[in-house]
């Protein structure tokens, strides 16, 4: 028996190919399912594997048609093969179908056909050979899913993806591109995307597009496309070669619709020239809240006002008048300030009497009365008594008013009240500054106000932003000292800390926020709480100064300048890594009372772009580790490097039993670096000190 194509049979061993045990041992072992037809369709030879395909044991197909036991399905399939065989005499290739196992699943085989002869010629029957393909089957739809996923996924975002042939010529269809730019598929493939391109635009995008294709480097670039609607809109283009084996196979691109981002620009850019207009008030506003800063009491700040009003504003009357809670009333602060006529309002005006200040502090919103017609209306819609207002509106020589509230995080403190002996025109602009001065007027007030409960708090609250205490680490000293340069109210921006991290070392950091007052110690309280979250996630001091850097642009204002000294210590051998922002170095100081400052490069303040470095830094056994602020080295009558001189000289100067205690080796640091100076800063000093080595180690 043999197939269609005869094929010697091998006779070196002496074994017949055709000798039925061994046949039906091949077939039985074969990973493959085999059947055997005689001429009339019936089953002659079947191996196991087939009966997987069937789902019935070898024996009950001998001699049985496969409509006598088989699924419709396969019955029909196996038997139009077999006539397919018989009339044209063809093998019947690549039919697939799909069965059910045993265990419920589905298993899907492709099989063959093929006729059989016998060395004359005549016709023996059929052959089928069936694979399993299940696993490659499922494969392929996980593919086929994977890959709608990809396109559904591209289809609902707002970039349009596109791909081109390594030369730049499109070559797959972009329906969103197409859907926006009406464009037929014909009009977009190859380069047919630059008719879209508005004609200003597409010189300079169409070189910049060949330029990439030359270089094989990423394609970015921006222009507006025309849309089906002939208007344009503004698109951001990136595009990035795929290169295998050292050849581009193709782009993949992605265009970004910025329209309306553009649009905010350009509004944005009108509202800038709109404002150029007003650059002698805001000025003047600058002025206002400069003097405003400088203003401690009350009535200090309410001469700001009455001076603002006069020079900006040209206002003939300026009132401030304070909120009481308790009687529910306003208490105009300056006297004179609203004219005395009959039916004014007086320096006590209860809140459920209409007025211009009143209005302002119940509605939290601005007054603005252009004429005594615009005062009458709104004092007549706030429920005033037309009497009052007639009889004050006849007397009065004022001719418009303004009334602002003074807001402190949505708190009325007060209101301000300014008034015309002319009519008055509120522009948009003049709306814009006058709601700033109320701003800056309420911070003024409220910081008067509080003046001398922050004076006596002041200390207080800068030692809560501070650690309690220092860990205590086996193989390590820490100690510290913080003496406050404040006065008054002014909470400095001096910090220090010092943490265990998760793999046993000792993270010690000194820092400095430039300035006084709550902003330094709010800034310094935002830079220390950073700095513990960075140093416990990823601890290298060059990674934690990195992190520190995005949330100080994040967080802080472009002239703050924040310095810090940042170090990593293993207990016990003392191995470390330093890095310093803008910091003055740390100094190391041996049992012998030797002191080196260890110079390295300083680095630049926090929020300044730079490529952050770390250093070996080692504390040996027995030595100590200083950090420290500049309020130690530095003051108006000492410049920094002379300072840093000093230091070094005073450790020399240091019993052996100061220098090999930390503790008091701090305390005698201060006392002498201090000794005959005026002290106008904060002073922060942090020690890491790593014991000797005992014979008990």
């Amino acid at each position: 028996m043999s197939a269609e194509t005869s094929v010697p049979r091998p006779r070196e061993s002496g074994l017949d190919i055709s000798d039925s045990g061994l046949f039906q041992g091949l077939m039985s072992e074969a990973p493959f399912a085999f059947a055997f037809f005689d001429p009339s369709g019936r089953f002659v030879r079947v191996n196991s594997t087939f009966t997987e395909l069937t789902g019935h044991p070898v024996e009950r197909h001998i001699d049985r048609i496969p409509a006598d036991l088989l699924s419709a399905d396969l019955a029909t399939l196996i038997d139009s093969a077999l006539r397919r065989i018989a009339e044209e005499g063809l093998p019947v290739t690549d039919q697939r179908l799909r069965t059910r196992a045993e265990n419920g699943d589905t298993r899907h085989w492709t099989v063959a056909f093929f006729p059989m002869r016998d060395e004359e010629g005549a016709p023996l029957g059929a052959a089928l050979f069936g694979v399993d393909v299940t696993e490659r089957q499922l494969t392929e739809e996980d593919l086929r899913r994977s890959e709608e996923r990809y396109r559904s996924l591209v289809e609902s975002q707002q970039q349009l993806v596109w791909i081109t042939s390594p030369s730049g010529a499109v070559i797959e269809d972009a329906p969103q591109w197409r859907a926006i730019t009406g464009q037929g598929l014909e009009e977009y493939l190859a380069h047919g995307w630059l008719d879209a391109v508005h004609p200003d635009d597409r010189p300079a995008a169409e070189e910049a597009w060949r330029e990439a294709l030359r270089g094989r480097t990423m394609f970015e670039w921006s222009y507006r496309v025309r849309t089906r609607a002939s208007g344009y809109r503004h698109f951001e283009v990136r595009a990035v070669p795929i290169i295998r084996h050292g050849r581009v196979v193709e782009w993949v691109g992605a265009n970004s619709d910025v329209t309306p981002q553009r649009e905010a620009e350009e509004m944005r850019g009108r509202l800038t020239d709109q404002l150029g207009a007003a650059a002698l008030r805001t000025a003047r506003l600058q002025g206002a809240t400069a003097m405003l800063a400088e203003a401690l009491t009350v009535e200090q700040v309410v001469q700001v006002i009455i001076d603002v009003g006069r020079t900006a504003l040209a206002a003939d009357h300026s009132a401030v008048a304070l909120l009481d809670q308790e009687r529910a009333s306003l208490k105009v602060i300056n006297s004179g300030g609203i004219p005395d006529v009959p039916s004014a309002p007086g320096e006590d005006i209860l809140l459920s009497r209409s007025s211009v200040m009143t209005m302002a502090v119940n509605s939290r919103r601005p007054v603005f009365a252009e004429s005594p017609d615009s005062l009458r209306t709104q004092l007549t819609d706030a429920g005033g008594e037309a009497a009052q207002i007639n009889g004050f509106l006849s007397h009065t020589e004022e001719r418009a008013w303004v009334g602002l509230p003074l807001l402190a995080a949505g708190r009325a403190l007060g209101a301000l009240r300014f008034s015309f002996t002319r009519p008055q025109k509120i522009s948009q602009e003049d709306g814009v500054f006058l709601e700033a001065l109320a701003g800056q007027c309420a911070l003024a007030v409220e910081r008067a106000t509080l003046f001398e409960r922050e004076h006596k708090t002041a200390e207080t609250l800068q030692r809560s932003l501070l650690p309690d205490r220092l860990p205590v680490v086996r193989g390590l000293v820490l100690a510290q000292r913080f003496r406050s340069g404040s006065r008054h109210v002014q909470v400095g921006g001096d910090w220090y800390d010092a943490f265990v991290l998760q793999d046993g070392r000792v993270a010690a950091v000194v820092g400095d926020v430039m300035g006084k007052g709550v902003k330094a110690a709010a800034g310094m309280g935002r830079i220390r709480n950073a700095m513990r979250a960075l140093a416990l996630t990823n601890p290298p001091p060059a990674a934690v100064l990195t992190g520190l850097d995005r949330v100080f642009e994040a967080t802080e204002e472009e002239e703050q300048v924040t310095t810090l000294a940042y170090m990593v210590v293993e207990p016990g051998t003392g191995e470390g890594t330093l890095a310093l922002a803008g910091h003055p170095p740390p100094l190391l100081v041996s049992p012998q009372g030797t002191a080196i400052l260890y110079e390295t490069e300083p680095g630049t303040p926090l929020g300044w772009a730079t490529s952050r470095k770390q250093f070996r830094f080692a504390v040996p056994p027995g030595h100590t580790a200083v950090l420290y602020s500049d309020g130690l080295v530095e003051n108006r009558k000492r410049g920094l490097d002379a300072g840093l001189r000093e230091l070094a000289a005073v450790v020399a100067e240091a019993p052996e039993e100061v220098v090999t205690s930390p503790h008091m080796l701090l305390d005698f640091l201060v006392d002498r670096m201090l000794s005959g100076y005026e002290q106008d800063d904060d002073v922060t000093v942090l020690a890491v000190h790593v014991p000797a080595a005992t014979k008990s180690d």
